[in-house]
């Protein structure tokens, strides 16, 4: 009997071992790569070569334009996720990762209405946001 709460404390620490092992060879959630924008501004972004092809997810969330051959702009249009995906000229991936538009929080106000809610942008002055929608087809 004297033997088996060593044993079993042996186990354990064994067993822990094994799953901090395990834990440390998974990605950690939300350690992905993110392109943050905020709605209505630019990000420039540099590539390594020479770009062939950009595609965005949703063009409602974010537009891209090709500066020269090596920059891209990307601009935040609304809020939400898509993706970008870069290709250089053989169509190998130069970028794939997902963007992410949020407001610049610094510089906004909600106001809450039962289940509506209103976002404005206060900078200088503050001015209601309307969020674009997609045409219907």
């Amino acid at each position: 009997m004297t033997h088996s709460i060593p044993a079993r404390r042996r186990f354990v620490q064994v067993a822990c071992g094994l799953a901090l092992a395990v834990a440390s060879s998974l990605p950690a959630h939300g350690a992905e790569d993110v392109i943050r924008v905020f709605m209505d501004h630019a990000r420039i972004l540099k590539l390594d070569r020479p770009v062939a092809k950009v595609i965005i997810g949703n063009a409602s969330v974010a537009d891209v334009a090709v500066s020269d051959p090596q920059t891209i702009i990307l601009t935040g249009k609304s809020y939400g996720t898509t993706n970008l995906v870069i290709l250089d000229q053989t169509g190998n991936a130069i970028v794939d990762e997902r963007i992410m538009v949020s407001v610049d929080e610094a510089n906004t106000l909600r106001v809450f209405k039962q289940t509506s809610r209103s976002v404005y942008s206060c900078s200088p002055s503050c001015e209601e946001h309307v969020q674009a929608t997609a045409p219907n087809p």
